[in-house]
């Protein structure tokens, strides 16, 4: 995409299906998804997808994974804002890797209190958390455990950050999918970090990534739910550029009015987990 004529250089895409084993059991869909600014076009843009536990455990995931992407998209949003005129992006990049973490899971915490003051707990949720533990602050707070899946596109940089399963791949201009965030060995079958956890700041995976020469073409968020409804994960990757190619044939807007189908599609055939994929192009 072309940035001539105040075009905007970057556009969010995304959407969240409900998983099939949510749809026979009745359970709500625990992903969420929100992007920055709400036009989803601009020179920098922040997209964010999120995945409630949702077990019993923590009966008011869905809304822990809501807060989150709202939470962090915020945050993450006035962040560009304030970096905006920064000349110095080691400084940036520290306060991203430093600072980032600490403030949106404090900011998630007192966005998930408000929601306790304004709903209180019924005698069912209680019974979930445990009898005894409804005067616990950390024990309240785990009934909204989440992880988080944030990126964000800027001028000159780009910043991934991640607590929890979940995946991000970025695709080049010729089509290479890659990750831009190492591996954490923790995150295995249904084991995860989470935004719930005592100390979670500490658990983020960041990745600074100044934008020297080419900036990616295409950047896709997805929680758990989607690559493992692939038999593999050279299939998952495959996705990058199968997006890439039809976002060039047939424009950003054909994926969108078809993505609901797709993911519908994967979760029928795959994990039957709550789906949810979010893009961000520049192509």
């Amino acid at each position: 995409m072309s940035v001539e004529n105040d075009t905007p250089r970057w556009q969010a895409a995304g959407q969240s299906v409900r998983g099939a084993a949510h749809e026979r059991s009745g359970m709500p869909n625990q992903d969420a998804i929100c992007w920055r600014p709400d036009s989803g076009a601009g020179s920098s843009l922040v997209l964010a997808v999120a995945d409630g536990h949702g077990s019993t455990r923590y009966p008011r995931s869905h809304i822990g994974a809501s807060l989150a992407v709202e939470t962090a998209t915020q945050l993450v949003h006035d962040f560009l804002s304030g970096q905006a005129d920064a000349e110095n992006l080691s400084l940036v990049k520290r306060a991203a890797e430093e600072w980032l973490p600490r403030a949106l899971v404090r900011g998630w915490r007192e966005a998930v209190g408000d929601h306790i003051k304004a709903n209180p707990f019924s005698e069912v949720e209680l019974d979930a958390l445990g009898r005894g533990n409804g005067n616990d602050p950390d024990k309240l707070t785990t009934a909204y455990g989440a992880t988080i899946v944030t990126a964000a596109v800027a001028e000159r940089f780009v910043l991934y950050l991640q607590l929890g399963d979940g995946e991000i791949l970025t695709v080049t201009d010729r089509g290479v999918v890659s990750k831009p965030l190492v591996k954490d060995d923790r995150l295995f079958g249904n084991e995860t970090t989470s935004l719930c956890t005592p100390d979670a700041w500490s658990d983020f995976r960041v990745s600074f990534q100044p934008i020297t020469h080419k900036q990616p073409a295409l950047i896709l968020l997805a929680t758990d739910g989607y690559p493992n409804s692939f038999r593999d994960e050279a299939g998952f990757l495959k996705v990058g550029s199968d997006i890439l190619k039809t976002i060039r044939a047939e424009g950003l807007g054909q994926v969108k009015e078809n993505l609901a189908g797709w993911l519908s599609d994967s979760t029928h055939a795959g994990s039957g987990d709550d789906v949810t994929l979010g893009i961000l192009c520049s192509v």
